[in-house]
């Protein structure tokens, strides 16, 4: 069987998350510990609003999938080198912020440490761009459902001279949409009238959208300064889809360049999930095991594909479950 594992994004945040681990897994609480007081309280102990803050929200998302992603390989390794061997990661993939988990996890970023100092002011480049002068979002998003087709052309039709765009391409029946509250508030309507049903998401701000253009550039400046490596497996990337070299065969002295340019361009570009995940498929990948915190992205893959199978990592019970049926030699229905 041939493995890729889906890392958790902004949005699959709830409070308490982690702390499970944190209490019965020594490389987590490591994760944790190393990540600082601060984020432990926003994961332990915070309200969902404010988790829901855009700043607050992706390093604490990170760092629960980093140590959920290390209380797995914790795991793995508890059942030595044989079994280790037997499992082969052939690929990873994250949604828009655990696209950052997914190169953290392929080598791409050299450490879980290296990933705060990008992800931390990512998101407060990130919730400054949907911000307006008197420091009030300006924008939200909303979970469309129907034919992608059929949801883009409502969105033209209420775009006017607003922000508004489908930015999450998440199934063959689920598109999100982001954009100024008015754009929003006209898309809804119409989206209704043409049998489109909308659910408001709870979020601060129209992430991937146009709103989040001026937070480009200061990311792909910290991008640049991060010294990113080759990756040890095939990562797939948001804005395409598939590999993110797209084929290229780059030197190591191109790898920070070429990184930078992509994912400094992702904050503020469309999401093809389900395109990712038909291509991990199209790539014999027929087990998807999901990193961090919800079921999310598990969720989506079934919707998406048939035959295969979804596990997860994001608290003890799931981890034990998931490496029982990996253990079991099981995993595939």
């Amino acid at each position: 069987m041939k493995i890729g594992l889906l890392f958790a994004g902004q949005g699959a945040q709830y409070p308490g998350m982690g702390k499970n681990l944190y209490e019965n897994s020594i490389a987590a609480k490591k994760v944790f510990d190393d990540a600082g007081e601060q984020i432990k309280e926003w994961c332990f102990e915070s309200e969902k609003e404010t988790l829901r803050l855009t700043h607050v929200t992706q390093p604490s998302v990170y760092v629960t999938t980093m140590a959920a992603y290390q209380a797995f390989l914790e795991a793995v390794s508890a059942l030595g080198k044989p079994f280790a061997d037997s499992l082969e990661i052939a690929g990873v993939a994250g949604f828009s912020l655990g696209e950052y988990s997914a190169l953290t996890s392929a080598g791409v970023i050299s450490s879980i440490e290296k990933g705060l100092e990008i992800v931390k002011p990512r998101g407060e480049l990130m919730y400054k761009a949907g911000a307006d002068d008197d420091g009030n979002q300006k924008g939200s998003m909303s979970a469309a459902f129907g034919k992608r087709e059929d949801i883009l052309k409502c969105v033209s039709e209420a775009r006017q001279e607003s922000v508004l765009e489908g930015v999450n391409f998440n199934s063959k029946m689920q598109t999100v949409v982001a954009g100024s509250r008015d754009a929003l508030d006209r898309f809804k309507e119409i989206a209704t009238a043409n049998k489109i049903k909308v659910v408001p998401l709870s979020v601060s701000t129209a992430f991937h959208s146009p709103m989040m253009n001026p937070a480009i550039e200061p990311l792909r400046q910290i991008l640049l300064k991060s010294d990113l490596k080759l990756p040890s497996t095939k990562v797939y990337c948001n804005i395409t889809g598939d590999d993110i070299f797209g084929g290229k065969i780059l030197t190591d002295g191109e790898v920070t360049k070429h990184i930078a340019d992509v994912m400094a361009k992702q904050a503020g570009s469309p999401v093809y999930w389900q395109e990712t995940l038909e291509n991990m498929k199209r790539d014999g990948i027929d087990v998807f095991i999901e990193i961090g915190p919800g079921t999310i992205l598990s969720g989506l893959a079934k919707k998406t594909l048939s035959d295969i199978t979804t596990l997860n990592v994001e608290d003890c019970e799931s981890l034990e479950k998931t490496i029982n049926r990996l253990s079991q030699g099981s995993a595939v229905n």
